[in-house]
């Protein structure tokens, strides 16, 4: 294999590490080059089938079709899509598990059906007292109990109907006194209650196979004082992998918020992250911020500071997760979303 293509191999493989956002409502030049916005089912099925298209066409993978549909406050697909009232109003029904089971299985079968396959959902922070305003309505209470089963019956319902789920933001934001889009909390809790109360709605994602878990970014002080989860080998490699036995997909969250930001910057983040244990490093919005990050992954691996072992293992599991939800023969149907749609309305 003569140089020039084992640097293609290789930017291929650390591309799959990353998932991007799209910057505008079509598939525009530069993101056709790198292979949110919402208008309607049928703009974006159409949207998802194109990218889904150019993969196929210039490196025969599909690829994570993500957005973040909670319900509540927090669900980019709006009407027609159906709309759900959210964690906190889902826990406090009469009937909480049917309420659980109706929002993944409508909402995997309205996603799939516009060519959606990976939910940034559910929320399994454990609320404790007043909730920072960013997380307010999003949690399922706080007994970690609840908050556990369901979480559990969400990912069930959502990945039997064909969808991903990822569990978030591990190892729990429910005491967090400020916003990680703007700033980094520290979240001053013994090892004892991260045990007792943030971590069995985990371990309970993770007993009910979920496909991902997404890290907070927040530092723990009682696992480790300098480095928000996102960036920390103790808590990604240590607590989640070893202690924990996840054999899933690890993701950041978005590397663009402050609290990664403003002290680490994009592309380092992304490296850092990678370095802790990250499968897929997310970038919502700067097209800059992931072609840096990929240069910097590439040259570390180049140099030898990172090995290839590790960037293998990532897409082995990706691999894994695309192999069990994602049917490369099966095209999104505009004409099955436009007869959906009509018959909901």
């Amino acid at each position: 294999m003569n140089a020039s293509l084992e640097l293609s191999e290789l930017n291929r493989a650390v591309g799959r590490l990353f998932m991007i956002g799209i910057p505008g409502t079509r598939l525009d030049e530069d993101t056709r080059l790198l292979i949110r916005n919402i208008e309607d089912p049928v703009q974006l099925a159409r949207l998802c089938r194109d990218i889904q298209d150019i993969a196929q066409r210039y490196h025969g993978d599909p690829l994570f079709l993500a957005v973040d549909q909670e319900g509540g406050r927090v669900a980019r697909l709006r009407e027609p899509f159906t709309l759900f009232s959210g964690n906190e109003a889902m826990a406090m029904d009469n009937n909480p598990l049917e309420r659980a089971k109706e929002f993944g299985s409508i909402t995997a079968r309205e996603m799939k059906i516009v060519g959606l396959n990976m939910n940034l959902a559910p929320v399994l922070d454990v609320r404790r007292g007043e909730p920072e305003k960013h997380l307010k309505g999003r949690t399922f209470g706080e007994d970690h109990r609840m908050v556990a089963l369901m979480g559990k019956t969400v990912i069930r319902s959502l990945q039997e109907n064909g969808v991903m789920a990822v569990a978030k933001h591990f190892p729990g934001l429910g005491r967090a006194d400020l916003d990680p889009h703007f700033r980094l909390p520290r979240i001053d809790l013994d090892l004892r209650e991260i045990n007792d109360v943030n971590l069995p709605p985990f371990r309970a994602a993770i007993d009910e196979g979920v496909s991902g878990i997404m890290s907070s970014h927040a530092i723990y002080p009682a696992l480790d004082d300098g480095l928000p989860a996102t960036l920390s080998p103790a808590i990604l490699d240590g607590l989640l992998r070893k202690d924990m036995g996840f054999e899933g997909l690890i993701l950041t969250d978005d590397l663009e918020m402050g609290a990664i930001k403003s002290k680490w910057g994009v592309a380092a983040g992304a490296l850092t992250s990678f370095r802790a244990g990250a499968d897929i490093l997310l970038i919502c919005e700067g097209r800059e911020g992931f072609l840096d990050g990929l240069d910097l992954i590439s040259k570390e691996i180049l140099k030898g500071e990172l090995s290839m072992e590790r960037l293998n293992r990532s897409n082995q599991r990706i691999a894994h997760a695309r192999s069990q939800f994602i049917k490369t023969g099966k095209r999104v149907s505009l004409k099955e979303v436009r007869e959906y749609f009509r018959s909901k309305a």
